[in-house]
């Protein structure tokens, strides 16, 4: 009787060990947590309630000034106001042929009614951002999450590459290099070569097209047969062996 309670008094051990270790978990992120460089992209700012006490009520992300992003656009959250802040640029950007001289660099969140972060939940935030930088690996996203007993939480150090993870993380989207083939490097035929193509091989294969796809019939209709027989023939032989089994024991 002992050891049978072994395993429970485990599994509520470690179950108390999660719980304990779940508000550690439970930072602002963004997601997904990667994009293609030179790219647009949507992401997602997921941020939990870490309070039993509080609801959140205002999210502020801070989008980096050392890349800036000349489309930034927030898609509505209900029960949540948002306010786009633009700042001028110390160098101004060129996108689709035109300079850009200012860019997003906050996008505030707000509860209205109801539209808070209750504890125990969480919010997600979505943004289409882009033209996302070519020569970076990352964007540090620094966050500010403020919950209705006016307490502020600062998301904002940015991680370091082999270190521990800092107690209070902004919001990191790493940046990866294109897939081969997309972003005009496509190392494929142009789809006039690919459509002459088709049409080659249409006008030199169609006479023997409907006598393939015939053979191709033919063939598929023999090996059913074939495969219908050996097993006809196997489940009599087990027939057979089954009721030989049977007289046996009973002499």
């Amino acid at each position: 009787m002992k050891i049978s309670r072994l395993p429970v008094i485990g599994a509520v051990a470690a179950g108390t060990v999660l719980l304990a270790a779940g508000p550690c978990f439970a930072h602002v992120s963004v997601q997904p947590g990667e994009a293609e460089q030179g790219g647009y992209s949507t992401i997602a700012f997921k941020v939990p309630n870490e309070r039993d006490n509080a609801s959140t009520t205002k999210v502020e992300v801070n989008l980096p000034t050392d890349h800036p992003l000349a489309s930034v656009m927030p898609q509505p959250v209900p029960g949540w106001d948002v306010k786009v802040t633009k700042s001028k640029l110390d160098k101004p950007l060129e996108m689709h042929g035109e300079k850009i001289t200012e860019a997003v660099s906050k996008v505030t969140w707000t509860a209205n009614g109801d539209g808070k972060i209750k504890p125990g939940q969480f919010q997600q935030f979505p943004l289409s951002v882009g033209q996302l930088p070519e020569d970076a690996d990352q964007l540090v996203f620094k966050a500010l999450q403020t919950y209705d007993n006016k307490e502020v939480v600062r998301w904002i150090e940015a991680p370091t590459e082999g270190g521990e993870e800092p107690e209070n993380p902004a919001p990191v989207l790493k940046l990866t290099a294109p897939a081969e083939g997309e972003g005009g490097h496509s190392h494929g035929g142009s789809d006039d070569a690919k459509s002459g193509q088709k049409e080659a091989g249409d006008e030199h294969g169609g006479e023997h097209g409907s006598e393939a796809d015939e053979a191709a019939g033919d063939g598929s209709d023999t090996t059913a047969r074939v495969l219908g027989i050996v097993g006809i023939v196997v489940g009599v032989a087990g027939v057979a062996f089954g009721v030989l089994a049977g007289r046996r024991r009973s002499a």
